[in-house]
């Protein structure tokens, strides 16, 4: 059985991860502990959700991300990075759709 995954950020969720099947046993959206991945990247990718958080004007959210390029760039370098690592740590019994629009 092959398992597939949505991977995005989304405004006030801890993960960024998404199961295709909302009965999924992981959860959803997904609840990282359950997944068979290191706690290093389970960490990783909880750090990068909250990280998100910090792009929305929580104030008035549909104003311009509080974000400079340069942090924007960042975001995306590590979330791609970590979106890598996942998948090989998964292997070839998980699909991992990124989503991200990074």
């Amino acid at each position: 059985m092959v398992h597939h995954l949505r991977f995005f950020f989304e405004a006030g969720v801890d993960t960024p991860l998404w199961p295709e099947d909302m009965a999924s046993p992981y959860g959803y959206p997904c609840d990282l502990e359950r997944l068979p991945i290191t706690p290093a990247t389970r960490a990783e990718l909880a750090r990068l959700s909250t990280w998100y958080q910090s792009s929305i004007d929580w104030d008035y959210p549909p104003d311009p991300s509080p974000w400079s390029d340069e942090e924007l760039q960042r975001f995306k370098q590590q979330a791609r990075t970590a979106l890598e690592a996942l998948r090989r740590e998964l292997g070839t019994g998980w699909v991992v759709r990124d989503e991200s629009l990074l």
